[in-house]
């Protein structure tokens, strides 16, 4: 017959429900046995001694913070369970223990891994309720055949969730725990996947461009080994969509390195529509290698491996443009457009792509029919795929003679993202609303560029944007 026992100085009693006391095992060995139950209201804390679950479905119900000390033992066996069933914040510090299964039904606060303590779950990971979230340099670890129960947009693994396959067979699909399905040419033994997910930090749980004015979902996958002809099947959870509206256009992109400063990523599929799914599938060639995978949207593409775009006049008739790839993709060709207004534009000149290529480009194009009179004229880049599919560059802002003045465009606009131009670099620029309140601010970059990213649901009106001693007004529609 189970009984409901609690260790309390050294000695195992009938737990007192009630009580939401703590438990220290400090020297001694506590084990469970033939399907035993303990209940621990309060923390748990294996400080020097052994919490030895192996014999038999055991069962573990702690209601706060389970912790396990570093050279303290804890065997789980391979069919007890552990239950965080805390209703506060619960913290999870194995020391790189691992549990048997592990069950988290936290109804508040959730449960958190610290900084530099990783846990493994060798069975079956079920969320019931709350959130789970590991530090940026902690990892919760699926190991091989381990399965993952209950995720949703309400009760997920944010920060770096892993999962472990001793083999990946060639030619068919295998489907990590995580969210990433791999189909690669050529059989895979020992790969880790691990997904850093719901961190909203930039190059760690969300890739951007290279200006930093387009980035993806809050989920990023990496492989412990490179991937090269394989296919890639990407999930992610809504709540991670990071503000992204439609997916009618998603996108695969992948890294051979760490996401840094936003370079370096390379689209892997088509355009697709995984608005309904949340999927996405991309294929990594032959030619290339790939550990680390995203999605991105048509409508704010990632770079297709853009890291430079300048604009620059050359005398009072013509304007250099010029730009530079580290690596390409099935790079067709990109499109010089110029407007007057920095809404509308059109296509000026063409220059062939490099195909797909991993060393490092730079192209170039002038410029020489400017629309007469023209005191500022707007530059982007139209980058077009061998399948068609194409994204856009950064705007860049040539100001035709005379001194600088502030430029603000679009305006007006609909809500979304201004860009205002020819600020001092490193001049505060702030956006009032009619009562005078600061709405956004922002400021101006070495090439006197400021981003005003409006706050999402902005009302419409009139705002007033202020730079140095110029101010100007932007309309929102």
């Amino acid at each position: 017959m189970r009984k409901l026992l609690i260790l309390l100085a050294g000695t195992l009693l009938p737990a007192a429900p009630a009580l939401a006391q703590d438990l220290l095992n400090n020297g001694a060995t506590l084990t469970l046995t033939g399907g035993a139950v303990l209940s621990v209201g309060g923390s748990l804390s294996n400080s020097s001694g052994t919490l030895d679950l192996s014999s038999g479905a055991n069962q573990l119900y702690v209601g706060s913070n389970l912790l396990n000390a570093s050279g303290a033992t804890l065997t789980p066996g391979s069919a007890s369970t552990v239950t965080l069933n805390g209703t506060a914040a619960q913290q999870l510090d194995l020391k790189g223990a691992g549990l048997a299964n592990l069950t988290v039904n936290n109804t508040s606060g959730g449960v958190t891994l610290p900084a530099n303590s990783n846990a493994d779950v060798a069975g079956v990971l079920t969320l019931t309720s709350g959130t789970v979230t590991t530090h940026a340099s902690a990892t919760l670890r699926l190991l091989n055949g381990a399965t993952l129960t209950g995720e949703s947009s309400t009760r997920y693994v944010a920060g770096n969730l892993a999962a472990v396959k001793t083999s990946v067979p060639a030619a068919a699909a295998t489907t990590f725990p995580n969210g990433l399905a791999i189909t690669p040419a050529a059989a895979l033994a020992n790969l880790t996947v691990t997904r850093t997910a719901g961190l909203n930090t930039a190059q760690l749980s969300y890739g951007t461009n290279a200006s930093s004015t387009h980035a993806g979902i809050d989920q990023i996958w990496r492989t412990s080994a490179p991937l090269t002809n394989a296919a890639v099947q990407l999930t992610w959870l809504s709540a991670n969509d990071r503000g992204l509206t439609t997916f009618a256009g998603t996108q695969v992109w992948a890294r051979a390195a760490a996401p840094v400063a936003g370079a370096g990523w390379a689209r892997i599929s088509a355009s697709q529509n995984a608005a309904a799914t949340r999927t996405a599938t991309g294929t990594v060639p032959a030619t290339t290698s790939f550990s680390f995978f995203t999605v991105g949207t048509a409508d704010a593409p990632l770079p297709v491996t853009l890291v430079d775009f300048t604009a620059q006049a050359e005398g009072p008739a013509a304007v250099r443009l010029r730009w530079a790839t580290a690596t390409e993709l099935n790079n067709a060709s990109f499109t010089v457009e110029r407007s007057l207004d920095g809404r509308t534009f059109a296509g000026i000149g063409t220059v062939a792509g490099a195909g797909s290529a991993t060393t490092h480009h730079d192209y170039t194009l002038l410029d020489m029919k400017l629309p007469a009179d023209a005191p500022v004229l707007y530059y982007r880049l139209r980058q077009v795929d061998l399948d068609g599919t194409f994204g856009y560059s950064p705007v860049r802002v040539v100001t035709l003679g005379g001194p600088a003045t502030l430029v603000l465009f679009p305006n007006p606009t609909h809500g979304g993202p201004a860009t205002l131009t020819g600020a001092i670099p490193g001049t505060v620029v702030r956006v009032f609303d009619a009562l005078g309140r600061v709405v956004i601010q922002a400021t101006a970059e070495a090439d006197g560029t400021a981003r005003l990213a409006l706050p999402v649901g902005v009302a419409t009106g009139v705002y007033a944007v202020r730079g140095g001693n110029q101010t100007l007004r932007l309309v929102v529609e």
